[in-house]
């Protein structure tokens, strides 16, 4: 009889123990991954449907069915932030902490995740609509913010090395399933409505948390704590400064999405099938930037992709209304340079922490701070700076009120990307290498 699978850990040699022994069958690298890229891509489904798509979602879900002005939708995010702020690197040192309970972490994560949703979309507030939205989105992001450290932080145990490369092998099936989720989540509103889409994510997660169990039971060998003099030394500041940078383009574009389509290029109903070809462009670029870092490596890889997001970001502010085709091929270019983002950055910053030999769990708390900040000043600078030029959605804008939407929209992303392409220049040697 085969030995229990379940019981496999990995040893710093690479072999595999079967209830404490050595099991003399030695599974070829490129094996592990596979064997575990099932469960990868699903929890990754479900973690990524209930991340981005919020911010896509709810400033107009807010405005419209809740009543809220944009600047009070901004400003809420932003605020929540500061919890964010202290409770990442938190719960990062939990994790580290206790590392023999994360499977208990991870069914705590899940749980606030999919009731949050639901409470969020498919439940009428049961108090005023502001302190509700407060509470109900704390729920939310402590439970996203600890999933996402939990999952992040597992990389180096779910590879086969400390290069960016064996990172890169497994960070294709998690942004892979990611980008999946996203794709379902910009959907379901469409086909379900809000309360639908509520209650359908709150499925999903349960699913993927349920299938994701395997996952957290393979470790690697004791770590040291993390301080932020070996953080830095490692190169994992520079990729914080980096992400930060490289992702608020992004999240600028995420929060403005539906309103650039639906009110500059006045194509109503058309958000939906957009994001969708946006993602879907970047589920299938992994392969092909997977490919690239192996062959051109992971700094010129960032560059090309981030010069095809300008070139994209640059054509969508010369656009009119009614431009669809246009606009689906701006879709398709930004989406496929966001794919390489997703891939190559966080599989980096588990490379640079596993050289180190530094814990991850709260390194990825800083992680996962430094990608929300982003969407929260996104969300909390743009939105109120729109509202004081007297946009609103679904109405008829001035003129002026639409050239801040092109200039925050398309033009303002140009300029971060010029950015994040000259620190990504700059960054050592040793960031990129094996």
């Amino acid at each position: 009889m085969p030995p229990d699978p379940s019981k496999y850990s990995r040893t710093v040699s690479g072999y595999l123990v079967v209830a404490g022994q050595p099991f003399s069958r030695r599974i070829p690298p490129t094996a592990r991954p596979m064997m575990r890229a099932p469960a990868i891509g699903l929890f990754a489904m479900g973690l990524a449907a209930a991340g981005l798509p919020l911010y896509i979602h709810l400033p107009r879900y807010a405005e419209v069915d809740l009543g809220l002005s944009l600047a009070t939708v901004g400003a809420i995010l932003l605020g929540l932030r500061i919890l964010d702020f202290v409770q990442d690197p938190v719960l990062g040192w939990m994790v580290d902490r206790y590392p023999n309970r994360k499977r208990s972490f991870v069914a705590l994560a899940v749980t606030g995740l999919a009731l949050g949703f639901l409470c969020l979309f498919s439940v009428a507030p049961p108090i005023a609509p502001i302190p509700w939205l407060i509470l109900v989105l704390a729920l939310v992001f402590t439970s996203f913010s600890l999933a996402s450290i939990l999952f992040y932080g597992q990389t180096r145990a779910l590879s086969d090395g400390d290069a960016p490369q064996a990172m890169i092998s497994v960070a294709k099936w998690r942004e892979g399933g990611s980008l999946l989720g996203i794709i379902l989540a910009a959907s379901l509103p469409i086909c379900l409505g809000y309360v639908g889409f509520g209650i359908a994510l709150m499925g999903l997660i349960f699913v993927a948390g349920l299938f994701s169990r395997p996952l957290w039971t393979t470790s690697v060998q004791v770590e040291e704590k993390l301080n932020f003099k070996a953080l830095i030394a490692s190169g994992g500041g520079n990729l914080l400064l980096l992400t930060c940078v490289n992702t608020l383009p992004v999240a600028i574009t995420s929060t403005l999405f539906v309103f650039f389509v639906e009110d500059r290029l006045m194509l109503p109903d058309a958000a939906g099938p957009f994001l969708i070809v946006f993602f879907l462009a970047a589920a299938l670029s992994i392969p092909v930037w997977t490919k690239a870092a192996a062959r051109i490596g992971p700094r010129l890889t960032l560059v090309a992709a981030m010069s095809l997001a300008i070139a994209s970001f640059g054509w969508a502010a010369t656009l009119t209304g009614g431009e669809a085709t246009a606009f689906a091929i701006i879709c398709i270019g930004s989406g496929f340079a966001a794919g390489a983002d997703m891939l190559i950055l966080p599989a980096l910053f588990s490379s640079v922490l596993a050289r180190a030999d530094l814990q991850a769990g709260q390194a990825f708390g800083f992680w996962s701070f430094a990608n929300k900040i982003t969407l929260a000043l996104a969300a909390g600078v743009v939105l109120p700076i729109l509202d004081r030029q007297g946009f609103q959605s679904a109405t008829e804008n001035s003129a002026e009120a639409l050239a801040s939407l092109t200039l925050l929209y398309a033009l303002i992303p140009c300029g971060l990307k010029i950015l994040a392409i000259l620190i990504t220049l700059t960054l050592p040697k040793k960031t990129f290498q094996s």
